[in-house]
């Protein structure tokens, strides 16, 4: 089994805490799960929201109460705040846990939980608002001398404008859309030339995904690595770090492995970069669990790059690594306790590896494989945690991201964790769609990987869905080998069999 959390139970009897006997998750799959059962293990109640794509989820039938939100589509369900806020109410929910994604970083979302007299369990709505703009954020920690990318701190839209930008920073270029994330409304721009249509893009794309256009330019930092810091803060003016996790290996700007602590980081990095993490946080005076993003460049210098307000997707290989259940201390937080850890209590022990798996062919550019698991068994074994929303015989719906899964292991080092990983998903059977299982093992098979000499550019330079097929090839040829083999041998012992038998037959 994976790592044990550990439960800090501190007691301060002079605080006037709000003890909530029940949460409401308004998320759903595997992270609606991962909260619940954190909830339940603090004797707390819950109550799932769910759309009538997932009336049967797992989540749902975990869950005290569930409460019908609405149609598949999420903006007719999980997006539509007064129907989350109204299920609150009507079931006498304390709290309301976001999770990621959907409503978990809607400044305007916080606010109405805030003033219906419901907790958040999350930042305030003024710190969402200002570290959900890259502009915004860069202003705030501009006074605490963190580094920060070489570009442009303004929205902009004239074309000219960014040219003159363009040339004073130098090529290539990044053009980022100041409400965004997830690789959305961004174009890497090369020169001069492709400028205005890249700008164009970028701006569309942003329009349509954020319903905010405004983009910045910032200088293209080269081979970079993207590392994060878990941080965690309390209404005491308590702020601590959890160390790093590396994200480099991603597809279309989005993480699919993560892995906790980073080959790369000396002891002396991880403290720079821990602490300016910190003051990052207290920027915005942040409250409760949230993750500063940096780029690391080929020299080892890093730059800030934004912050998420919510839990991440990959909070597990901190947990693992640090022994401490996040989702816990975020509730912990948010009814009013002091973190009952110092900086110097945390240490990193051991290494996780995680991998996300989509519903997506790895074969055909990481499109959508939607479809129902036919075949779902889950892969077991010491230092293996699968977090999961799904059951065999289930459909995942095209309603929402594609996420099966998050497959996690945990060694007493780097090697160890990803033999762990490479087992669990040889013994993960999923039949019935295509997965990011066989990219998975591409990665943890690879030499790069395996050395930890990779960065953002990962997939562009070493992967190919060629290369897969390479490897079944491979694998298909040593199977009949084997096969082969285990028939003559067979064979053989048969007719000594048979040969044996005639004989006795006639000594009868």
């Amino acid at each position: 089994m994976p790592r044990a959390l550990r439960t800090f139970n501190v007691q301060h009897p002079t605080l006037n805490l709000n003890f909530m006997k029940k949460i409401l998750v308004a998320n759903r799959g595997e992270i609606a799960l991962r909260v619940m059962r954190s909830c339940r293990k603090m004797g707390i109640k819950t109550v799932a929201v769910y759309s009538e794509a997932d009336r049967n989820a797992m989540h749902v039938k975990f869950a005290d109460e569930a409460v019908l939100l609405g149609p598949a589509p999420s903006a007719e369900s999980y997006l539509k705040m007064e129907k989350v806020l109204e299920a609150a109410k009507i079931t006498g929910a304390d709290g309301i846990h976001p999770g990621y994604g959907f409503l978990s970083e809607n400044a305007a979302f916080a606010k109405m939980v805030e003033k219906a007299g419901i907790t958040f369990i999350g930042p305030s709505p003024h710190s969402i608002k200002i570290m959900g703009s890259k502009l915004a954020a860069k202003e705030a920690v501009k006074k605490y001398d963190i580094p920060m990318v070489p570009g442009i701190e303004e929205a902009i839209t004239d074309v000219e404008f960014a040219k003159k930008i363009a040339k004073k920073i130098g090529f290539p270029i990044l053009i980022k859309a100041s409400a965004g994330g997830g690789g959305k409304g961004m174009r890497v721009v090369e020169n001069l030339k492709e400028l205005p249509s890249q700008m164009e893009r970028a701006i569309s794309e942003a329009i349509s995904s954020f319903g905010d256009g405004s983009v910045f330019i910032e200088k293209y930092v080269t081979s970079p690595r993207h590392i994060e810091i878990q941080v965690l803060a309390d209404t005491h003016g308590n702020t601590v770090h959890l160390f790093e996790r590396e994200c480099s290996i991603q597809r279309r700007h989005q993480k699919v492995v993560e892995e906790a602590p980073s080959v790369v980081l000396t002891p002396e990095i991880r403290e720079a970069m821990g602490e300016a993490a910190v003051k990052v946080a207290k920027s915005c005076d942040y409250v409760g669990a949230g993750t500063v993003e940096f780029l690391l460049d080929d020299k080892k210098n890093f730059y800030f790059l934004e912050m998420n307000t919510r839990l991440q997707v990959e909070h597990p290989v901190t947990e693992l690594i640090t022994g401490v259940d996040l989702v816990e201390e975020q509730i912990k937080v948010a009814r009013g306790e002091k973190l009952s850890f110092a900086q110097k209590d945390l240490e990193i022990k051991g290494h996780a590896m995680e991998l996300r798996v989509y519903a997506e062919d790895p074969l055909n550019n990481f499109l959508p494989s939607i479809g129902t698991l036919e075949t779902y068994k889950r892969p077991t074994g010491e230092g293996i945690r699968l977090d999961d929303g799904y059951e065999e015989g289930m459909e995942i719906p095209i309603y929402y991201d594609p996420m099966i899964a998050k497959l996690i292991t945990y060694g007493a080092n780097r090697n160890e964790a990803i033999q762990r990983m490479l087992f669990a998903i040889k013994n993960y059977k999923i039949e019935g769609l295509q997965t990011t299982l066989p990219f998975g093992k591409f990665v943890f098979e690879h030499e790069a990987f395996i050395s930890g000499n990779i960065d953002t550019h990962f997939v562009k330079e070493h992967y190919s869905p060629e290369k897969i097929k390479e490897g079944r090839a491979v694998a298909k040829k040593i199977a009949a080998a084997v096969g082969l083999k285990y028939f003559l041998e067979n064979q053989k012992q048969l007719k000594e069999i048979e040969s044996t038998q005639s004989g006795w037959t006639q000594r009868d």
